[in-house]
């Protein structure tokens, strides 16, 4: 039976979904299939910290690692190389493992525009508000631009990261395609067709809700990508009021499975695996 030995790097992840999504998808496939968490918080590690990981877990025979949340973008200068989607957006989720090289992809950006593709169709997209400029926040708004949104203002609570993600997504999509704002009540959502959350605000380790509630409205629609809980606090203050939403389930099942392709070759099933995930959030 082949072997797999994969970790997830990230801060607060005790609760992760990820090993179970994995390991379940890898036994239809007859592989032996061993997820790991190496929790920062846990180590007392910082972001700063995840060189020296992927580097160990490379030597301990690891053959790939998920990154998540903080060490998305600084995990970056101790790769070998990245994919075309990882450069571009300047983040990556997943490394590979070829013999002595680590090689960074990004499938986040896939994954949502999969689910919002999916579950949100006929959404428009003309305007739209993006809470978060970090590694996932990137991949977010690289995936809307890419689907035809017209303008995203990026909202972000470090200003200046939020105004270097506007101005790269300018430049790669073009003038006036985005813009950012230092607060959500700036961002122009009171005209805005929609609205993405992509900080980790919502999670159970970060309970709450990143902007003041008496901003949304029923004319936007709200997409959350936190998927533990699916139903977070934005998106239960959002459907009380009659918007249209989408959890951020869907995303996680996508880029799990890009993600699974990568590590093992294998072509996973979409449909079993948001079964999966499904199941492992309602029980």
């Amino acid at each position: 039976m082949t072997s797999y030995l994969i970790g997830l790097i990230g801060a607060g992840i005790g609760a992760s979904l990820s090993p179970a999504l994995h390991e379940r998808e890898a036994r239809f496939h007859g592989l032996h299939y061993t997820y790991r968490l190496i929790d920062l918080a846990v180590l007392g590690l910082t972001a700063d910290d995840v060189g020296d990981l992927v580097r160990t877990a490379r030597r301990l025979g690891y053959d790939g690692l998920n990154i998540t949340h903080p060490g998305k973008q600084t995990v970056i200068p101790h790769l070998d190389d990245l994919s075309e989607d990882a450069a571009v957006l300047g983040a990556v989720n997943t490394v590979v493992f070829d013999g002595d090289r680590a090689i960074g992809h990004n499938t986040d950006w896939t994954g949502f525009a999969e689910s919002f593709a999916r579950d949100l169709p006929g959404a428009p997209t003309g305007e739209i508000v993006q809470l978060g400029a970090g590694g996932a926040g990137a991949a977010v708004a690289h995936a809307l631009l890419t689907h035809g949104a017209g303008r995203l203002t990026v909202v972000d609570a470090d200003p200046g990261r939020a105004g270097s993600l506007a101005a790269e997504l300018e430049r790669r999509f073009g003038a006036g395609r985005a813009r950012a704002a230092d607060r959500a009540d700036q961002a122009g959502l009171a005209t805005a067709d929609g609205l993405v959350h992509a900080t980790p605000t919502g999670m159970a380790h970060h309970p709450g809700l990143a902007l003041p509630a008496e901003l949304l409205h029923p004319g936007l629609w709200v997409a959350d990508i936190v998927y533990l809980p699916l139903e977070t606090e934005l998106l239960r203050t959002a459907r009380a009021i009659g918007c249209r939403t989408l959890n951020g389930g869907g995303m996680a099942m996508s880029q799990a499975a890009h993600s699974f392709r990568l590590f093992t070759g294998k072509e996973p099933d979409a449909a079993r695996m948001l079964t999966h995930l499904t199941d492992l959030v309602t029980t």
